[in-house]
């Protein structure tokens, strides 16, 4: 997990600790037991990942299991390949998991950095003290919706989104892969098409 994905995605964390409101006032002191709480959600949001993973292993062992002990039995072999097939995809699932998710024990040696913990300050108090004029910059390419009806985790991907290329100079390809792959992991379905669209109409403005 590079430095800047780690940021950003504590920067995520730590807005949803913070009131949503135009009008808040954090001092670094706040900010930063703000960021210590993000970084303990987001070491058990990386347990709970292993827990499930570990679940799901087990799972589809059991499932190639049964599905050794019914072959040649009556069940068609059709039927166990496609069991088989089920079994190594989520197996598949669980080890790309596990790729990310075993980042972790650098993740607590990185958040430790100055580096990390300046780049989260900033980024939030960039989104504080200009809440107006981002909200009122991306509700522009919402395209008949409004900003505050989205959930609150899709508007601040979308506002540290905006943060990365309008503040800290980011590439915009950059910022917007950034944004998806957040969306990829805290947003549904919906929310991730959505993130997308409004990225690719902020992008345009940006270019334009």
């Amino acid at each position: 997990m590079h430095n800047r994905s780690l940021s950003r995605e504590l920067s995520l964390i730590c807005l949803g600790l913070i009131k949503d409101k135009g009008d808040c006032k954090l001092n670094k002191f706040q900010i930063e037991e703000i960021f210590e709480s993000a970084l303990d959600s987001l070491i058990n949001h990386c347990r709970d990942e292993l827990d499930n993973c570990e679940s799901e292993l087990e799972n589809a062992s059991q499932k190639i299991l049964e599905s050794e002990l019914h072959e040649g039995v009556d069940t068609s072999l059709s039927n166990v390949r496609d069991e088989l097939k089920k079994s190594l995809k989520k197996i598949e699932t669980v080890m790309n998991t596990l790729s990310v998710t075993l980042d972790f024990p650098k993740l607590i040696v990185s958040s430790g950095q100055i580096d990390i913990r300046e780049d989260v300050n900033q980024r939030i108090i960039k989104i504080i003290n200009h809440l107006t004029i981002i909200d009122a910059d991306i509700d522009q390419a919402m395209d008949g919706w409004r900003l505050k009806r989205l959930p609150r985790i899709d508007r601040d991907i979308l506002r540290l989104a905006y943060v990365d290329i309008n503040f800290l100079s980011t590439p915009i390809p950059v910022a917007c892969d950034e944004a998806v792959n957040l969306a990829n992991k805290y947003s549904d379905i919906q929310g991730r098409k959505f993130i997308n669209g409004v990225l690719r109409r902020l992008q345009t403005a940006k270019l334009s």
